[in-house]
């Protein structure tokens, strides 16, 4: 693309325009820099707010491809790339998840998450091309993820997607976005100019995180990975997540973490397992074959098995 017709494209975002709260933020002090980007910040969850009714269909459409064995897969070039990646990787130990489940692509493969790689977003045909290595398929929901709504390696990613029938999601922070207009579900926090111009992992970072937050916890949540608002499924990988899943089972119960690691040592760390063997008084085995019969919903379980247990 020639240099004048990108600096046009360019020139139309929202994202790139400057904004007039920080002109002259190169003389400021430094508290005033940051008393300036603070409440630059406070518009995001206000953008982010005006989109739930889209990030809602998402979360059901997502909820549905796990339901049917499908994946979520996360693709994006730069920062918005490395918050998808970030939010997949996080997806297994926070919430017991095969790892191949929720999947983070981005532009230039792994070394893109330290270093740029030049060129890498401008390669549309790369998108298809990470789609077909992964074996994308009608059953996986793909999101793609863009700042700007623009870039080709999202756009080449998100136009196979459908040609599959994938169901389509567009991240973006520009209204009206050509991602936004080719997928299924378009989410477009619109946070306005950043504080340093064009610098996108400013608001427009911190929008995407929130809302790919909101996507993996929500349809975690709807698939049966929390009991309350504790995280029931965690993996119990290192001591800190040993003690932080003792210290779930005492919430949960109201057991001695005494009691609670004898619960985990019977139910191999389980903790969703563990909880339900407190609330019930059932053993590992029939607790187990209790969480099949409630689709892995520890609420329902313990309901099942002990009406009182639930609340």
């Amino acid at each position: 693309m020639a240099k004048s017709v990108l600096m046009a494209e360019l020139g139309q975002l929202v994202s790139e325009a400057r904004n007039p709260a920080t002109m002259q933020i190169d003389l400021m002090s430094t508290d005033e820099i940051l008393a300036a980007m603070n409440a630059e910040d406070a518009k995001v969850s206000r953008a982010v707010e005006t989109e739930l009714p889209h990030i809602g269909a998402a979360v059901d459409k997502i909820v549905e491809a796990f339901k049917a064995g499908g994946r979520l897969i996360y693709m994006g070039a730069g920062t918005s790339g490395r918050l998808g990646v970030l939010d997949a990787s996080e997806c297994p130990p926070t919430f017991g998840v095969p790892e191949g489940m929720v999947v983070g692509l981005i532009a230039g493969g792994d070394r893109a998450l330290r270093y740029p790689i030049e060129g890498a977003e401008d390669d549309r045909g790369e998108g298809r091309r990470e789609l077909e290595r992964v074996e994308v398929s009608a059953k996986d929901v793909v999101v793609g993820i863009a700042v700007s709504g623009r870039t080709p390696y999202v756009i080449g990613g998100l136009d196979y997607a459908a040609s599959i029938g994938a169901t389509t999601v567009a991240l973006s922070c520009n209204p009206d976005s050509v991602i936004a207009r080719m997928a299924d579900i378009a989410i477009s926090p619109v946070v306005g100019p950043e504080a340093l111009t064009g610098s996108t992992r400013l608001k427009s970072g911190t929008a995407q995180k929130l809302v790919l937050n909101m996507l993996t916890t929500a349809s975690m949540i709807r698939i049966g990975k929390s009991y309350e608002n504790l995280m029931v499924d965690l993996s119990v990988s290192n001591e800190k997540l040993a003690a932080r899943a003792t210290r779930i089972l005492v919430e949960a119960t109201n057991c001695t973490p005494e009691e609670a690691e004898n619960y985990l040592a019977q139910s191999n760390n389980n903790v969703k397992l563990a909880i339900l063997m407190a609330l019930t008084g059932l053993d590992a085995k029939a607790g187990e074959a209790a969480l099949i019969e409630a689709d892995g919903f520890l609420r329902r379980a313990a309901a099942q098995h002990q009406p009182r247990a639930a609340s």
